[in-house]
């Protein structure tokens, strides 16, 4: 009797150990991961080696809803008041007016490539039309590259919020489709609905967030069951959001950014669970929605799906790059970057149900539409992130090599953290310099053997140290115990020949090159030279040309400030732009003027 249940465990344990073994390959061959599993789904599916039967639309759908929930949940956690700072309005913008601008444009491609009516049309340009928040965190966050503060930023912020507009549009054009309304009779009744659901989401991710914080810490527990709490905790803000018609996925991710950036008692422990379910919810969403598929049912429409995944990659989600970051002061490099990670992923196969479950004649072939440009978009995006990001000049080298360092819990909310370094070879420290005096450490083990400092000496590579410290300091600390840079060939490239202090006066560097500079900025510092050419808020990597040399921003402190400075003898061409394309409002005005001037 009980046979079926202990196959279908079997089943669905086998796969899951199988996808997470298959990603060594993926990551060996440089294949994107979700496509992978979405690939392990495919195969086991009824059309697949496995054969396995599966048409259980709404099943599928719940599995889906519950694990982008804990996906965004866990995209939030991640995601630091620091980087809002730096790009909450860019990725809000994308995130609202960027996704309504992809679904219009996709749309009127749909219309013409399937010849379905506006309606269907749209409806299916708002299913395609939210890039994918488990597969853009995964090849920033864990793909192994460095982006550019603010561009990573801006798509992190961007790929986390922008499936409450895309589920909205969705929702609501289903309900349009079945009901028969046109546009004009339930405008109102539809921007209305947005507001409450953005709004009360909102609301409600600020109340659960800071509520998950409050138990936390207030409630004592075995350290095992806070993770719990905090997960258990967002499930349910998500559920009862839901429930009153707001957007649940919008509260959860709020509800991250809010625990993420508190004291939590167990942090670590937290971290690491989310990171565990968050892997967990990915492969569970891509399996079931790829055991969903029916491949022998995608030639029908293959032709028509690539063409409108390829008008999504190459002119949708572009224009709508562009005309959302316009007012932002984004170089055209970093739109070009930001246009080509529009990953879609599971969320348009997600949102493809919706059509099914709404009983509308064509969901069938929509949601085989949705899947078709998913694939498209792994295929050609994610392949390629890695080389569009040099090509571009968008990854920058790293300013760290390896850093071996565990934090280890301390009881109730410390204001310190107990951490652990091992000493890396020719790392600052193996080589002679001090630890700060507010990092004493409070053992080392050498050997085998634990010992007081006193006794150790200097600590020696592959020394394990143990240090009390502030958690704001302990960046500090990475850059003693850090092994050296590994490719320093690439950072000089990136950095420039020579590093300079930002104090150092411009007219300084003008004597040394010989440049012609105005008399009014000889005072200046490269610091200040440098905010004022290039704003208040500026990152690693942005650069300024100066005759001919090229001044690029090496490193800043936590308040944005230029602390050191590369020198390049020979302008790098990193910032020069790389297409004819996205034109910054600078570029604009100067068209305008050479034009105004040829009328003349």
């Amino acid at each position: 009797m009980l046979e079926p249940i202990h196959l279908a465990i079997l089943v669905a344990s086998g796969l899951i150990v199988f996808s997470i073994f298959s990603s060594l390959i993926a990551f060996r061959i440089g294949a994107p991961l979700l496509l992978l599993f979405l690939g392990v789904g495919l195969a086991a599916g009824e059309d697949g080696v496995l054969g396995i039967p599966f048409d259980n639309a709404q099943l599928a759908y719940f599995v889906g809803s519950v694990c982008l929930a804990i996906i965004l949940f866990d995209s939030g956690y991640g995601t630091s008041f620091h980087s809002f700072r730096l790009a909450a309005w860019p990725a809000v913008t994308l995130a609202t007016i960027g996704v309504v601008l992809t679904a219009l444009l996709a749309g009127t491609a749909a219309h013409f490539l399937f010849g379905l009516p506006w309606m269907l049309a749209f409806l299916l340009g708002a299913i395609v039309s939210s890039t994918d928040a488990a597969a853009v965190f995964f090849l920033l966050r864990v793909g192994g590259i460095t982006i550019r503060d603010r561009t990573r930023s801006t798509l992190e912020i961007e790929s986390g919020s922008n499936d409450p507009m895309a589920i909205f549009l969705t929702l609501s054009l289903v309900e349009l489709a079945v009901s028969g309304a046109a546009f004009d009779q339930v405008s109102w009744e539809v921007a209305e609905g947005f507001a409450r659901q953005i709004g009360f989401g909102g609301l409600a991710g600020l109340a659960g967030g800071w509520l998950i914080v409050q138990t936390n810490n207030r409630i004592n527990l075995d350290p095992g069951l806070y993770p719990l709490v905090a997960l258990t905790g967002a499930l349910f803000l998500f559920a009862a959001v839901s429930l009153v018609d707001g957007s649940g996925f919008l509260a959860v991710y709020i509800a991250g950014i809010l625990a993420g950036n508190s004291r939590l008692r167990s942090s670590h422990a937290l971290n690491r669970f989310q990171a565990g379910m968050s892997w967990l919810a990915q492969i569970t969403m891509f399996l079931t929605l790829g055991l969903l598929a029916t491949p022998s049912h995608f030639p029908e429409v293959l032709g028509p799906a690539i063409l409108l995944g390829l008008v999504l990659i190459f002119l949708a989600r572009p224009v709508a790059v562009w005309i959302c970051l316009l007012p932002f002061r984004f170089s055209r490099n970093a739109t070009t970057f930001i246009a080509w990670v529009g990953l879609r992923g599971a969320v348009s196969i997600l949102l493809a149900i919706l059509p099914i479950l709404g009983g509308l004649p064509a969901g069938q072939m929509f949601f085989n539409i949705a899947f078709i440009v998913v694939l498209t978009s792994l295929l050609i995006q994610g392949w390629t992130i890695r080389p569009m990001g040099h090509w571009l000049g968008m990854i920058v080298p790293e300013r760290l090599g390896p850093v071996e360092r565990f934090e280890l819990d301390l009881p109730g909310q410390a204001n310190h953290e107990l951490v652990s370094y091992r000493v890396a070879a020719d790392s600052r420290v193996a080589r002679g310099e001090r630890i700060p005096r507010w990092a004493r450490p409070a053992l080392v083990m050498r050997d085998g053997q634990s010992m007081r400092l006193h006794r150790a000496g200097r600590p020696r590579a592959g020394d394990q140290v143990y240090i009390f410290i502030a958690p704001e300091h302990v960046r500090l600390l990475d850059r003693l115990f850090a092994a050296p840079v590994s490719d320093k060939a690439a950072d000089a490239a990136f950095f420039g020949d020579f590093v300079l202090a930002a104090d150092t006066r411009i007219s300084a560097v003008a004597a040394t090159y010989a440049l012609d500079l105005p008399e009014a900025d000889s005072e200046l510092t490269l610091a200040g030279y440098m905010h004022r050419e290039l704003g208040s808020r500026v990152e690693p990597g942005d650069r300024l040309q100066l005759g001919p040399i090229e001044l690029i921003v090496r490193e800043t402190d936590g308040d944005d400030r230029v602390k050191t400075v590369g020198l390049a003898v020979e302008a790098t061409g990193i910032a020069q732009p790389k297409l004819p394309l996205f034109q910054t409002r600078r570029d604009l005005r100067s068209l305008l003027r050479r034009l105004r001037r040829r009328r003349r």
